[in-house]
Parts: C-alpha cells; structure tokens; sequence
C-alpha cells in the first residue's frame, strides 16, 4: 500500500517557500537558520510526538542534473522537504502536530506559500496533505511494532550489553543473581526521554526514573 508498510507510516511533504526580494533577510534563510539550532535530542519538538519513529527537514533549492541521459530540470521555488515515519494513520498525526507542536509548526511553516496556520487544525491537516507527496515504494526497518515497543526494545538491548561487559569472567551465581536483579529494574523503569543518548540509558538513570 502507498505511503504504509505495517503499522508505519511514510510521509514525505514539499512545501513551496515565499520569494520575496524586498526582505533583508529571505525565508529560506532565516528557516535555514531557525532548523540548523533546532535541539536534536529529548527537546526536539518531534519527541513531542510519542508515535514517531524519526522526522527531517530540510531546505531544497534546486533539483541537481546528473548528466546525461537525465533532462536538466530546474524547481520554479525552493522547498521545505519534510519526511516522517510514524505510527498510525495521518489525519491523527497532523492533528497531533497541530496541537502538542503548534509554535514550532509556525515558526516552520511561515515561511511557506499558503500557509493557514494551526488554530484551525482541519485547515492544517488539509494543507500538508496538499503538499504531500506519495510514498510509492515504502520499507520501514519495523513495520509491526510500536515506536513504544521498540524503544522498550532499543533500552532492554543496551542494557543488556552493558551486562555482559561487567560480569563477562564472574562466577555463575553472582551473574545469575544480578542478571535477575537488571530484569526487576527494567520490569519497573519507565522508558528514558525519547531522543539522542536518552535512549541508551545507563542503570543509574534507569533507577532515577522508577
């Protein structure tokens, strides 16, 4: 199916930027600047947004010519790319956007032709699907599994290494008690802030969460 693989979703949405040469500063530049000091890690605006698996946005100016056989094409404006995967259907996820993110979507999308703004969300969710490309070839790298479960998976598996490296040459049984006692610890631990190291949280940090 389009756009979908599983229970995951591929979007991709190209969105025109406003040309207007009587600023000092044009909107590709100022969003340029505004995405570059986005935080990358548990601020992120995205890890806001429980269902996502990951997002990126980019500025595009032109279409590159790889020679022939290709035609040179050039785009009639730039472009806010914005690619996403995430759990669920998209109505919802938009909608989310519009509610738990809306500051940074303004800030974000400003910039862009037509762009409605997130006090009428339905008039949002319509715009983005306007500009939504269709993902015709989608492979998740989970396509049966929560953004829940595999961050529980991602956490269980660090933690799991770490294990391995202290106790590698202690005897059986103080292996075996400890390895019951991490079990307990991540049975209990709620699962570390989504984004950057966060999700490879040491056991200390685990304990500070339960």
């Amino acid at each position: 199916m389009p756009n979908q693989s599983g229970q995951v979703y591929g979007l991709t949405i190209l969105s025109p930027i406003i040309e207007d040469d009587t600023l000092d500063i044009c909107h590709s530049m100022e969003l340029r600047w505004y995405l570059a000091n986005l935080p990358r890690d548990s601020r992120s605006p995205f890890a806001q947004l429980s269902s996502t698996y990951l997002a990126r946005l980019v500025v595009m100016d032109d279409v590159v010519y790889v020679g022939a056989p290709a035609c040179e094409e050039h785009l009639k404006s730039r472009y806010l790319v914005f690619e996403t995967n995430f759990d669920g259907d998209l109505d919802t996820y938009l909608t989310r956007m519009a509610a738990k993110t809306g500051k940074f979507v303004d800030d974000v999308w400003k910039h862009c032709v037509g762009y409605p703004g997130v006090a009428d969300p339905a008039a949002f969710v319509a715009y983005m699907k306007k500009c939504q490309l269709t993902t015709t070839f989608f492979f998740p790298d989970v396509n049966d599994r929560t953004v829940e479960h595999t961050r529980r998976a991602l956490q269980t598996q660090a933690e799991l290494t770490r294990f391995i490296e202290k106790h590698q040459g202690k005897p059986c049984a103080e292996m075996q008690r400890e390895f019951g006692a991490l079990l307990d610890t991540l049975k209990r631990s709620p699962l570390a802030p989504p984004g950057g190291d966060d999700c490879n949280p040491t056991p200390q940090e685990l304990r500070r969460h339960e």
